[in-house]
């Protein structure tokens, strides 16, 4: 184990997080207003009263790119893990199918899948995480049959009250960080370089956000409003009329 340098840690987020707020800017680039309008529910918006083309366009943009944000910076703190483990105890991305981090602590091997928050999954998805970490248990005592083999579901903020989960432990937030860097004000501690120029970064983000919200609105307009109102019979069979 090595006592962890937090100017390393800075250093690789000043470096890293750039990238998170270009994928972010893309996010927005690239998108065609009726691609998305394909994949949302028409009636949600319709019970939730949203009678302005404005209003429904922009809660329709927000809901995408929220979920956009969430994918594309848990990929950003996923990477971020695997550096500060790989710093204090030589952790690696494990070739395991459905596990991304492998270190020794303490004499014990552990198995982590990293997610960013606790509430991440439904039954089947966390029972095909289980059913990965049996699959890379049976690989490694293959090798090694004495192995002391521990299986986390690492979480990158939150809280859980009972980790022990019978096949595997869940730890997030502070136990998650604390595990992985032997360091229990970590996950205080990265919050700081996380600003880095983030509002120049948000700044640009802002500007080409208003815009694709104005043009999203002009073209929703044109395409599924009557004199100003919502046609709301020809959204929903653009949404779900049989082909």
């Amino acid at each position: 184990m090595k006592p962890l340098n937090l100017n390393d840690v800075t250093q690789f987020v000043e470096d890293h997080i750039g990238s998170f707020h270009e994928r972010r800017l893309n996010s927005l680039q690239t998108l065609k207003l009726k691609q998305i309008l394909k994949r949302k529910n028409p009636y949600l918006f319709k019970a939730k009263n949203l009678v302005a083309p404005h209003d429904l366009v922009k809660s329709l943009l927000d809901a995408h790119l929220s979920s956009q944000e969430e994918a594309i910076f848990g990929e950003f703190l996923e990477n971020l893990a695997i550096f500060v483990c790989n710093k204090v105890y030589e952790g690696k991305k494990s070739s395991a199918e459905g596990v991304d981090l492998e270190f020794e602590r303490d004499g014990l091997i552990y198995l982590v899948s990293i997610k960013s928050g606790p509430n991440w999954g439904n039954s089947s998805q966390i029972k095909r995480m289980i059913d990965n970490f049996k699959k890379a248990q049976r690989i490694l005592r293959t090798s090694n049959s004495r192995a002391n083999i521990i299986c986390v579901n690492g979480c990158c903020y939150g809280q859980d009250r009972q980790p022990d989960k019978g096949d595997y432990r869940k730890l997030c937030g502070q136990a998650f960080w604390e595990l992985i860097s032997n360091n229990r004000d970590l996950y205080v501690e990265i919050i700081t370089p996380l600003g880095f120029r983030a509002k120049q970064r948000n700044d640009d983000f802002s500007a080409a956000y208003s815009s694709l919200l104005n043009t999203f609105t002009w073209e929703f307009t044109n395409d599924f409003c009557v004199q100003g109102n919502i046609d709301w019979e020809k959204l929903v069979k653009f949404n779900s009329q049989a082909i």
